[in-house]
C-alpha cells in the first residue's frame, strides 16, 4: 500500500505522448492548443469609435463644431477633421483623421444653426486605439490552452480558423459483477443497479472526452479478461470497476499481470478508494476502480482526470480554495488519509455533510467540493482554515 501523494505522483510523472491533430474552429473547444497561435493583424485594426457621438478635437471643446458627415461602422471617413469642425461617428466606426476625441452624443446640443455644442466639463477619449489590444506577430495563445468560449473568440479574430489542438483520449469503462443490472433494469433480489459507469462516463463526458461503454463483466476470469481486451481495442484510458479488492470473485489483477498490463501501485493508503489499481499497457493506461459508487467518483476526480489532461497536452491542477470550518469536526479512525464531501453555506465556510460511507453517493447531492482529512487527524476546530477541492 502507499500513500495517495506517492499515487498522485506515478500518475504525474507517467511519460505521455499527446497526439496532435487540426481541428474546426467551432469544435476545438475542449480541447487543447499543440501551437502557440499569433495575431496576423492590429487589434483595433485602425482608431475605433468606442461611442456613438461626434469626432472632434479636444483642444477645442466645447465647441461649438459644424458637422462634416455621418460615419457608419465599415465606412471610411471622407474628410479629415478640421478647426471648428466635427463628424457624427457610430461605435465602431472608423475616427477620422484630426480628430482624437469622440464626445458622446447624450452630452451634446444641436444650436440652431446646425452646429453642435459639448454640454459636459470632461471626457475621456472614447476611442480605442489601433494595436492597443494586441500588435500583429504578438502571441495571442499559448500552446496547452484548454480552449474555452473567449478563446474560440481569439482564435477567430485572428484568422485561426483550423487550430492544431491536441487529440482528445477516449475513456473506456466496464463494470464487474453478476449482482450488477442496468438502471432501466428492475434488480432482482440481490441485485443492484449499474451506477458507476454511468457515473464514469458522466464525469469523463463533463470534461469533453469521448466514451466507450463495454457493459457488466461477468464474474468469471474469461469473461473479465474478454472484456478488458475489447477495451483496450477501443480506448485510451479504460476504467474497470469492481473486482479489485481481496474476494474469490476479484480477478481484476491476476488478469492485468496475466495481459503484461505493468502494475505501477495496487492500494492507496486512503478513503475512499484504498482497492485502487493502476498499470500501463504501451501507450494505453488502465485503472482498476472500487465498486463503491463514491469510491469510483472520488478517485476519478483524484487520479484519472490528472491522467486524461495530461493525455490532453494540458497542465490541469484542480481548483482548491482555502475556507473556515463553520463548526468542530471529530471523526473516530484516522488510520487513513480520507476525502469527504462538504457544503460551502453562505457565510463562506466548511460544512460537512452527512456520509455514511463508500457507497453513500446521495451524500454528494449537495455537496461543493472534497476536504481532505489528513492520516493521524481526529480533529478539526470551528474556524481552522482548510483547502476545499471545489467540484
Amino acid at each position: 500500500m502507499i500513500t495517495f501523494e506517492q499515487a498522485l505522483a506515478i500518475v504525474d510523472n507517467i511519460d505521455v505522448k499527446p497526439l496532435a491533430m487540426q481541428s474546426a474552429l467551432d469544435m476545438a473547444v475542449g480541447r487543447v492548443l499543440a501551437e502557440d497561435v499569433f495575431s496576423d493583424v492590429e487589434m483595433p485594426p485602425f482608431n475605433k469609435s468606442a461611442v456613438d457621438g461626434y469626432a472632434c478635437r479636444r483642444s477645442e471643446l466645447p465647441g461649438p463644431f459644424s458637422v462634416l458627415e455621418i460615419i457608419p461602422a465599415g465606412v471610411l471617413p471622407s474628410n479629415p477633421v478640421g478647426k471648428g469642425q466635427c463628424s457624427k461617428i457610430m461605435t465602431g466606426a472608423m475616427v477620422p483623421e484630426g480628430a482624437d476625441t469622440v464626445i458622446m452624443v447624450e452630452y451634446t446640443e444641436i444650436l440652431p444653426d446646425g452646429r453642435i455644442r459639448f454640454l459636459s466639463e470632461m471626457t475621456s477619449s472614447n476611442i480605442a486605439w489601433q494595436a492597443e489590444d494586441v500588435k500583429a506577430g504578438q502571441m495571442v495563445l499559448q500552446k496547452g490552452t484548454l480552449l474555452r468560449p473567449h478563446h474560440i473568440a481569439i482564435l477567430a479574430a485572428v484568422g485561426c480558423g483550423e487550430p492544431l489542438v491536441y487529440k482528445l483520449p477516449v475513456i473506456g469503462v466496464i463494470s464487474t459483477g453478476d449482482e450488477l443490472v442496468e438502471p432501466w433494469e428492475k434488480p432482482a433480489p440481490g441485485q443492484i443497479r449499474n451506477s458507476n459507469s454511468h457515473q464514469l462516463m458522466a464525469q469523463a463526458s463533463e470534461i469533453g472526452l469521448p466514451v466507450e461503454y463495454f457493459g457488466i463483466a461477468p464474474d468469471t476470469v474469461e469473461g473479465t479478461r474478454d472484456m478488458i481486451l475489447n477495451g483496450f481495442l477501443k480506448s485510451d484510458i479504460l476504467l474497470l470497476t469492481g473486482g479489485v479488492s481481496m474476494g474469490d470473485f476479484d480477478f481484476v489483477p491476476g488478469i492485468m499481470k496475466e495481459l503484461g498490463i505493468d502494475i505501477k501501485f495496487k492500494s492507496i493508503a486512503v478513503q475512499p478508494g484504498r482497492p485502487t489499481i493502476f498499470g500501463i499497457r504501451g501507450d494505453q493506461f488502465m485503472f482498476g476502480l472500487p465498486g463503491n459508487p463514491v469510491s469510483s467518483y472520488v478517485q476519478f476526480e483524484l487520479l484519472v482526470k490528472q491522467l486524461a489532461f495530461r493525455m490532453m497536452g494540458h497542465c490541469w491542477s484542480p481548483r482548491i480554495v482555502k475556507l473556515p470550518m463553520a463548526a468542530d469536526y471529530n471523526r473516530r479512525k484516522a488510520d487513513r488519509k480520507s476525502f469527504m464531501p462538504v457544503r460551502i453555506n453562505s457565510e463562506g465556510k466548511i460544512e460537512p455533510l452527512e456520509y455514511h460511507g463508500s457507497a453513500h453517493i446521495h451524500a454528494y447531492e449537495g455537496a461543493d467540493g472534497i476536504m481532505s482529512i489528513e492520516l493521524g487527524e481526529t480533529h478539526i476546530s470551528a474556524g481552522e482554515l482548510r483547502d476545499v477541492r471545489q467540484l
